[in-house]
């Protein structure tokens, strides 16, 4: 099964290192989005199926957790797991927004085979034993 997925991040540049890890990591991707703060990544919530987001803390206009509280507020959080990915997790701040309904939590710096572990674990993928 492919997945879609939406990254939300105020870095092109962190957002095509997410990219270029899901494709390292081989992640079965059907459609990839992505947005530069909550609000676009709401607006294509909105009108777009979205099996998976990957959302930064730190952005401009509305940041992770607005985003996640947003989410939490119209239910999509039931239905749309968010993990987040970010170099400004105090433990405090990752609790808040696991409490909120948030997956996980993949620290900056990361690898291809931590993103691969944590898409396994919250979309409930099966690897084949090799």
């Amino acid at each position: 099964m492919a997945f879609n997925i939406l990254i939300v991040d105020d870095s092109a540049i962190v957002r095509a290192v997410i990219t270029k890890a899901l494709k390292l990591a081989e992640v079965p991707i059907n459609q990839l989005y992505q947005a530069g703060h909550g609000k676009e990544a709401l607006a294509v919530l909105e009108n777009d199926w979205v099996d998976l987001v990957f959302c930064d803390i730190s952005m401009p206009v509305m940041d992770g957790e607005e985003f996640v509280s947003a989410m939490k507020e119209n239910g999509m959080i039931d239905s749309i797991p968010v993990v987040i990915v970010s170099s400004a997790g105090s433990e405090p701040r990752v609790a808040r927004l696991k409490e909120n309904g948030v997956k996980d939590y993949i620290q900056k710096p990361f690898t291809p085979e931590r993103i691969r572990e944590v898409v396994d674990q919250t979309m409930g993928v099966i690897q084949d034993a090799e």
